[in-house]
């Protein structure tokens, strides 16, 4: 039964032999996974209501009662450029995201080699 309990605990307190991941690694790529999982669900959430924005000023348009041509075309652009807006978070956010893991991987391998050394 001991030995079962220190089996259990050996893995999660050393790197994974040949394998070359750490817990902390696996806890890091865990947290930046789910950090991305909740700005994707905030970007659906946007969609779903620009969505249902276009979906409504479509309604409107046909029942006969739309709104006058330069009052749209300002729409029209505030649209795009909310949706560029949308996406240059999106790539800024991704490059968070990488710089964080690069910071990550470079303070591993600082421990790594501070102690072999």
């Amino acid at each position: 039964m001991t030995q079962i309990h220190t089996a259990e605990r050996a893995p999660a307190d050393d790197a994974v032999a040949g394998a070359g991941v750490s817990r902390a690694s696996l806890m890091a790529d865990l947290a930046a996974a789910n950090e991305r999982n909740s700005r994707l669900m905030g970007r659906i959430t946007q969609l779903e209501q620009r969505l249902s924005q276009m979906m409504g000023e479509q309604i409107w348009r046909e029942s006969g009662l739309g709104t006058a041509d330069g009052v749209e075309k300002l729409q029209q652009r505030i649209v795009q450029l909310e949706q560029q807006k949308g996406d240059l978070k999106l790539k800024l956010e991704e490059a968070q995201e990488d710089l964080e893991a690069a910071r990550a991987t470079n303070r591993e391998l600082t421990r790594a080699l501070n102690q072999t050394g």
